[in-house]
């Protein structure tokens, strides 16, 4: 039996934000090698002195609730989905003809990427689309986690995710748009849901990585992708082994240290994002912190890391030798984690009908470039 959905608004205890700020206040300060000190470098991870110049500014500047009144602008909803507490927010268009979207974010990302996207996708356009934009927060992410709660991989939630737009929200048919796990879920709702789903729309590309992809002879942008995803694998993927073999040892580390949580997710921020080591440049410490408090104040990092541990432990979501004939739109930014070229992505995504290259912006499409991403999403969807 379904249960309907009820109005939500986020309102943190203020003896929880007590709490933060002083636990920030008694943070006690590793060591670091005399290189990375002498030369602030990325190279071993968050340097001190980055990671110092954020802490100053949470302790003295950021203003939780000024974040919490920017997400609570927008409509939001709590439902109870099969056993999973779904939180999602529900921002309708100013036409009202206009096309269900469903927004996804990833790791470690939240619905607090969307602030300034929502807005722009569901104004009102001269000859464009406009959305009715339904942004959840995942499944074991932020406000849809409880303790207790079940966790999900990546099928469960694209199975949970379209009987909640088709059953609660009553869209039978919708688009998808999604980056990192989003990318990952809106391609596996596609799949295995092909009536429902009219088209998605990706900011990345969620292909195998394995030596099926690489067929000989290859070319130029193939052996270029090849080097690419050696490099990614052989430097990048420390966070990937921990949240994908032991999420739990890690889980008590960053539940308890807010620091901690800040210096593993910051690094991302530097990491994946168009800013030459500067993520602040492109990513105000505002909006970083508006996300990082909100995994703090859920509690839900441990609970965040399980679609990493069931990608691991499960086959590949698209069986070898098939595909997804689903309307597929993709927009390549150049600071992206891996770029792989059109020739090995049509193997899966046999109906590209977009492939744009950006000339700026990395893996946080919705924060670095949200202009850019809205006005793709709507030339991809309105021919569809």
């Amino acid at each position: 039996m379904l249960t309907a959905p009820t109005p939500f608004r986020l309102q943190i205890a203020a003896s929880a934000i007590d709490d933060l700020y002083d636990r920030l206040a008694r943070t006690r300060w590793p060591d670091e090698a005399p290189d990375q000190t002498a030369e602030g470098h990325w190279r071993y991870g968050t340097p001190k002195y980055w990671l110092q110049h954020l802490h100053q500014y949470w302790l003295a500047e950021f203003d939780w609730r000024e974040q919490e009144a920017r997400l609570n602008a927008l409509p939001q909803w709590k439902l109870e989905l099969e056993d999973i507490d779904l939180h999602f927010i529900h921002a309708s268009a100013e036409r009202p003809d206009s096309k269900p979207l469903l927004l996804l974010h990833g790791w470690p990302g939240s619905v607090f990427e969307f602030l300034e996207l929502i807005p722009q996708l569901t104004a009102a356009q001269a000859g464009a689309s406009s959305f009715h934009v339904i942004a959840p927060s995942l499944p074991g992410f932020g406000l849809s986690f409880r303790k207790t709660q079940k966790r999900l991989g990546l099928e469960a939630m694209a199975d949970l995710l379209d009987r909640f737009m088709r059953d609660v929200l009553g869209y039978k048919t919708y688009f998808v748009q999604g980056g990192d796990w989003g990318s990952f879920i809106a391609s596996a709702m596609a799949y295995r849901h092909p009536k429902s789903v009219k088209g998605i729309h990706l900011n990345l590309l969620p292909l195998r990585r394995d030596a099926l992809l690489f067929q000989e002879p290859m070319d130029e942008d193939t052996r270029r992708y090849a080097q690419e995803l050696e490099s990614f694998l052989r430097e990048d993927t420390g966070y990937q082994a921990i949240q994908g073999t032991r999420p739990q040892t890690l889980a008590y580390a960053l539940n308890d240290s807010p620091l901690g949580l800040a210096a593993w997710i910051g690094e991302k921020f530097a990491a994946w994002s168009d800013c030459d080591g500067k993520p602040e440049s492109v990513i105000p410490f505002d909006r970083m912190l508006a996300n990082i408090s909100f995994y703090w104040f859920t509690e839900s990092i441990g609970s965040s890391f399980w679609p990493y541990y069931a990608r691991l432990h499960s086959p590949w979501f698209i069986p070898k030798g098939e595909g997804i004939e689903v309307p597929t739109a993709y927009c390549q930014f150049p600071k992206e984690i891996l770029k792989p070229p059109r020739s090995l992505a049509q193997r899966t995504y046999r109906r590209i009908v977009r492939w744009h290259e950006a000339q700026r912006g990395g893996h946080f499409a919705a924060l670095e470039q949200s202009e850019l991403l809205a006005q793709e999403i709507r030339k991809s969807f309105d021919p569809l």
